[in-house]
């Protein structure tokens, strides 16, 4: 093993009877990860766009027209148990279509599906994870806004939608 270099943080490093250096596989693992990730939002970023149309279908013409299997995929047919509380979150930002701050998230759920809430302690600090998980996952960004507060919105690529599609959303 050889510690004089450092590439990037990582040692060279050739396994025994090996010429190639450990680094490079690192390298390599981290660019396709990086890559795997990218697709990974955008990914996220087209299943919110879709998401988001199925629903607006679904309050112009109500969900009966959408079918049982749709109205699973969406978290919107009742199966006897309460969803989950990250499912939760991701349904009322998706359908509120303008950024909310944890606090009008916590109002929206208490309207919903206050069963939810009353199984959290702190339930400011649950949506609050809750939402960064969001971005992590590349479903929300978060922003400030006006008044300088921290805000999510539900990610999509509405605006790069084909025009079709666009008109099918509801404003």
């Amino acid at each position: 093993m050889d510690g004089g270099n450092n590439h990037g943080g990582l040692h060279e490093m050739t396994a025994p009877g090996s010429e190639a250096p450990v680094h490079q596989v690192v390298v390599a693992a981290r660019d396709e990860l990086r890559q795997l990730l990218q697709q990974r939002a955008e990914i996220m970023k087209r299943i919110g766009t879709v998401k988001q149309t199925i629903s607006g279908l679904a309050n112009l013409f109500g969900e009966d027209a959408l079918g049982d299997d749709l109205l699973e995929l969406l978290d919107r047919k009742p199966n006897g148990r309460q969803p989950g509380f990250t499912k939760a979150c991701r349904r009322v930002l998706m359908e509120v279509h303008r950024p909310l701050g944890a606090r009008e998230m916590c109002a929206e759920l208490e309207r919903q599906a206050p069963v939810i809430l009353s199984r959290h302690k702190d339930p400011l600090a649950s949506v609050t994870t809750v939402l960064n998980r969001l971005v992590d996952y590349g479903e929300a960004r978060s922003l400030t806004n006006e008044r300088g507060r921290r805000v999510w919105e539900w990610v999509s690529d509405v605006e790069q939608a084909p025009q079709t599609i666009r008109e099918q959303i509801p404003a």
